[in-house]
């Protein structure tokens, strides 16, 4: 998204206002030990209805959370965003249109927007039926992410492993009835990567060409030992939950869409992604 500045502050004010609603409401119900049955007439808030009602909505998902381990732990909203449901939106692909507060009027207001994928695929799942839309800040970059629903049409079976790739864990993977792990260490990952780069720099500095060259080879048949380990993992796992079908976080474009603060931005280019799915696709 390419909000103007004062729609910017107009966002940042509707966000911070939805995740401190959803975290009080969730509050009371935990108070109350039961999910109230709640309206956007009883959330006496600065948001539009549509935005008031899908507050509510994940405060009874996050009591449902909390009711599953006994009240132990009681999920929080920390990240400010904002949702609006698939009858309160629209789009082209130039811009999002949808209800925000001005002037403490509800108003229904075009933001521009482009879409973060150069060959289309996003235009083409757009077509399927739409959900959610949320409006997150990522750095200093607006995002506008749209919940699709797609039909499995796979012939070798509807147990479906999803793979979510990454730097703080390398790997994600969770099945259609909720199972989910995580594989690989990212902290040793970015140790070892710097530790390569620190002594990379040393030999530079004393011009050993050939030692270099030695430690490159090195630090790779490190890193494709961790890919085997989590590529072998992910397939067992999936084995295990009798998975017929691991669907892949499509990597086009990774580096540029995935989210990562200035000192990971070195491991971030240097990772090889689509090496470990490449080991994933052979093994399985």
């Amino acid at each position: 998204l390419h909000p103007t500045k004062a729609q910017q502050a107009i966002l940042e004010r509707m966000m911070d206002t939805y995740i401190r609603t959803a975290n009080q409401l969730v509050a009371a119900m935990v108070q109350a030990r039961e999910s109230l049955n709640l309206t956007s007439k009883h959330v006496t808030v600065d948001l539009p209805s549509a935005v008031k009602n899908q507050a509510i909505q994940d405060a009874k998902s996050m009591f449902k959370r909390a009711k599953k381990k006994d009240f132990q732990v009681v999920p929080v909203l920390k990240k400010p965003y904002c949702t609006w449901n698939n009858q309160n939106y629209s789009f082209d692909f130039e811009s999002v249109s949808l209800p925000i507060i001005i002037d403490g009027k509800v108003k229904k207001t075009a933001i521009r927007a482009e879409m973060v994928d150069p060959d289309n695929r996003n235009a083409t799942l757009l077509a399927n039926k739409l959900g959610t839309l949320r409006i997150t800040r990522k750095s200093k970059k607006w995002i506008a992410q749209i919940a699709v629903t797609i039909r499995t049409t796979e012939k070798t079976g509807t147990n479906v492993l999803g793979v979510d790739l990454g730097l703080k864990v390398p790997a994600v993977a969770s099945t259609d009835c909720e199972k989910a792990r995580f594989f690989g260490n990212g902290r040793e990952n970015k140790y070892m990567k710097r530790k390569f780069r620190v002594k990379r720099k040393e030999l530079g500095q004393k011009k050993k060409l050939k030692a270099i060259k030695k430690l490159d080879n090195k630090e790779q048949r490190w890193m494709r030992d961790k890919d085997h380990k989590v590529s072998r993992g992910i397939v067992d796992f999936a084995k295990e939950n009798h998975i017929t079908v691991i669907r892949l976080e499509r990597l086009a474009n990774i580096r540029q869409t995935a989210r990562t603060s200035r000192k990971n931005a070195k491991n971030l280019h240097t990772w090889s992604f689509h090496r470990l799915a490449t080991f994933i696709e052979y093994k399985a």
